[in-house]
Order: C-alpha cells, then sequence, then structure tokens
C-alpha cells in the first residue's frame, strides 16, 4: 500500500501514481461495509445485463440499446481495459453485494452466493494534470440503499489515496437527480452545467460537472 499523499503535495506539481494493473485488485479486492469491490470480469454479464437492459438506466447512461449477446460483449470489453497508464485509459470495479445471490449459475445448477449489482469506473482524464473521472451505474432494485454512496467513497479513497490525484470529477445528464444528491453527499461541487451538450431521442440534453480537489476531500476524511 503507498501513503496517503500529504498536504504539502495537495500544492505541490501533480504526480499520478500510475501506471496501474487491476491485477492488484484481483488479489486484493476493495471491501466495504456491505460489498466487495473487484475487477469487472466477462463472466459478470448475466448480473450485468440485468440492470443494462433497463430503459430506466439507459436514460441516463450513453449505452445504447443492446441484445443479451451485445451486452455481453460490451461486458467482456470492458472487462479486458485493466490498465491505467494513459490519458483516456479506464478500469471498472464491480460492485458485488455479498449474500445476495447471483443470477449466473455454477456448472451445478447452483446460483453463486454473492450478485453484481452495479459498476464503478476509474477514467483517467489527464496524467499531465493528475486528473480522475469516476462513474458509477446501481441496479435500480438496489438503489436507496446507500450502496452507490458506499461504493463511491471508496472509490474516491481510491482515486485520491492509491493514485495521488489532484482532481477528480464526475459528469452526468443534468437529468438524473439521484445522482447529483449522490455526487454532493460525497462533498463534489457542481462546477458547471454544460447546456445541450448531449443530444437523444428525447432532444439536447444538459451535462452538470461535478468536481473534488485532494484537499477536500482530506478534510472531509477528517
Amino acid at each position: 500500500m503507498h501513503a496517503l499523499p500529504d498536504e504539502a503535495a495537495d500544492a505541490g506539481p501533480p504526480a499520478l501514481r500510475l501506471p496501474f494493473d487491476m491485477a492488484v485488485f484481483d488479489h486484493r479486492p476493495l471491501r466495504t461495509e456491505r460489498m466487495v469491490l473487484r475487477p469487472l470480469a466477462a463472466s459478470d454479464a448475466d448480473d450485468v445485463w440485468e440492470y443494462q437492459r433497463l430503459p430506466d438506466v439507459l436514460r441516463y447512461i450513453p449505452w445504447p440499446q443492446r441484445n443479451r449477446d451485445e451486452a455481453a460483449e460490451h461486458t467482456r470489453l470492458r472487462a479486458e481495459m485493466r490498465r491505467l497508464q494513459a490519458d483516456g485509459d479506464a478500469v471498472f470495479l464491480a460492485m458485488v453485494l455479498t449474500g445476495e445471490p447471483s443470477l449466473r449459475e455454477v456448472a451445478t445448477g447452483h446460483a453463486l452466493p454473492d450478485r453484481v449489482v452495479g459498476d464503478l469506473m476509474i477514467r483517467l482524464g489527464s496524467l499531465q494534470h493528475a486528473q480522475l473521472e469516476v462513474g458509477w451505474v446501481v441496479h435500480p432494485d438496489f438503489q436507496g440503499r446507500g450502496l452507490a454512496r458506499e461504493g463511491a467513497e471508496a472509490l474516491l479513497d481510491v482515486a485520491f489515496g492509491r493514485f495521488a490525484a489532484h482532481r477528480v470529477y464526475a459528469h452526468l445528464d443534468a437529468r438524473n437527480a439521484p445522482s447529483a444528491r449522490l455526487c454532493e453527499r460525497l462533498g463534489m461541487r457542481l462546477e458547471a452545467t454544460l447546456l445541450e451538450e448531449e443530444y437523444d431521442d428525447d432532444g439536447w440534453q444538459d451535462t452538470a460537472a461535478y468536481a473534488m480537489l485532494r484537499r477536500e476531500w482530506r478534510r472531509l476524511r477528517g
């Protein structure tokens, strides 16, 4: 484990602790009060399909409508993104709810004991300026339990603590009130609203930009 960056480093030059390979989390997944956060795997496709196919989820996430096979391929491609090194690289963590039966079955026909109820993303926004983007998606059936916040707080600890990011940001559909509230509960600031940035079936949509600096995260961590 790396030592946490100290206060003096907050104002110093950017120095992200990269490159990073997800093999670290294969051997030592993150653990929260109720979940295990481990690298997304192709074998998670059945659980992921259960939220990736829902209109309420697709409304706010720039995923097209996919059939089951296409969604499985999408999960496989995301699972293969395992290294943070250059701008644009992204990695994904499965939110595994302990004790919730998975929809995937082992060869015996019995369900696995733990279910993937969502996933978390870290994307390298700028290596030069030590900026990381975070994102999350949770099955609607498991929203309202604080799981998204539990996972996102762990994600920020990784971004600021392990990777020594200077700034972490999240971009979301401005209509997505639950994600906006989550950003605010995490201590992120609304920095801007980008008017009519994207076009979808409902017309032009605004994007809300939230962010946090490492010194702000440190104060919240106490």
